[in-house]
């Protein structure tokens, strides 16, 4: 897992797809090879997702035997389009436990009905894994200072966060009322103390220019001191309008994401459906930040069919 503070770094080698295994027996990475973003397209998300992963050098690379791995997914609202799908929490969970991970763990702060109604907590029950409800107390949030903030100054992240090893953000990308885009970025306001979270939005944010480019700031700079080390972006069915929460006008590009910058990946998303990355504050902010790169042109990104 990667944060401001300290990080188990460590890189693995790559894994391939088997017939029988979701794992095949481990290679070297070839850098020049391995795109930094796979986009796989494909009607199978579960199969999508274990190909996306495949190609940038398999979850081996990510994910040592014996790690404690914590996931963070959208369970925000069960209407189409508006949380990660099953299948591709169910993949991840497979890749994470033929990787050789020991725990395998899913935080959120949401009730546990909305795990419920969107399929999540059955998919995560099913294939092992474990959900864990925090409450709303001020002592389960660890209070981080942000040096580089500039809206915001101090995060209050999930004291059981730090336990984990490895942290993978799985976000759906989709509309979102205020700043209009919901992906990897703003996906980590799910780890953060939900009662800090309101401070993101000032009065009229899904109207006011200036809340709006606050709440893109906050986002921007909760980003700088939690860095996952993988992204899976769910974009197989997402709302286009009326989100984040739905229902909205559904678009189907059918696509799973996966690679390590959030904002080359955020920004590679705006195009599925029209929206210029550069017009998007969050993903701006957070390259300012020196985050991620904006420039697609900078960053390998590959398109391939399930």
């Amino acid at each position: 897992m990667k944060k401001d503070m300290d990080r188990r770094s460590f890189i693995k080698t790559g894994a391939l797809l088997g017939a029988t295994s979701i794992i095949a027996a481990p290679g070297i990475l070839d850098a020049a090879k391995t795109p930094d973003i796979a986009v796989v397209e494909g009607t199978d998300s579960f199969a999508s997702t274990l190909k996306a992963v495949q190609k940038i050098g398999g979850m081996k690379r990510f994910v040592k035997k014996n790690s404690k791995v914590v996931v963070l997914a959208n369970a925000q609202r069960n209407n189409p389009g508006a949380y990660t799908h099953p299948e591709i929490v169910r993949a991840v969970i497979r890749m994470c436990r033929e990787a050789g991970a020991a725990k395998i763990h899913f935080l959120s702060s949401l009730p546990e009905a909305n795990w419920q109604s969107t399929g999540l907590k059955k998919t995560i029950s099913e294939e092992q894994a474990e959900l864990i409800i925090l409450g709303k107390e001020e002592n389960l949030y660890r209070p981080v200072a942000l040096e580089k903030g500039v809206a915001l100054k101090e995060a209050r992240i999930m004291q059981a966060f730090y336990d984990y090893d490895v942290f993978i953000n799985m976000p759906i990308t989709k509309d979102h009322a205020g700043n209009k885009f919901t992906g990897t970025l703003k996906n980590l306001m799910g780890i953060n103390w939900p009662t800090n979270n309101r401070t993101f939005h000032k009065a009229n944010w899904a109207t006011d220019p200036e809340a709006i480019q606050y709440l893109d700031q906050c986002i921007a700079d909760l980003n700088t001191v939690i860095r996952p080390d993988l992204c899976i972006v769910d974009a197989t069915e997402i709302i286009i309008t009326n989100g984040p929460f739905g229902p909205g006008e559904i678009l189907t590009p059918r696509k799973v994401i996966a690679g390590t910058d959030r904002v080359a990946i955020d920004a590679y998303c705006c195009t599925l459906w029209g929206l210029d990355p550069k017009q998007i504050h969050t993903i701006v902010l957070a390259h300012k930040h020196r985050i991620g790169e904006i420039d697609p042109k900078k960053v390998k990104i590959k398109e391939f069919k399930a």
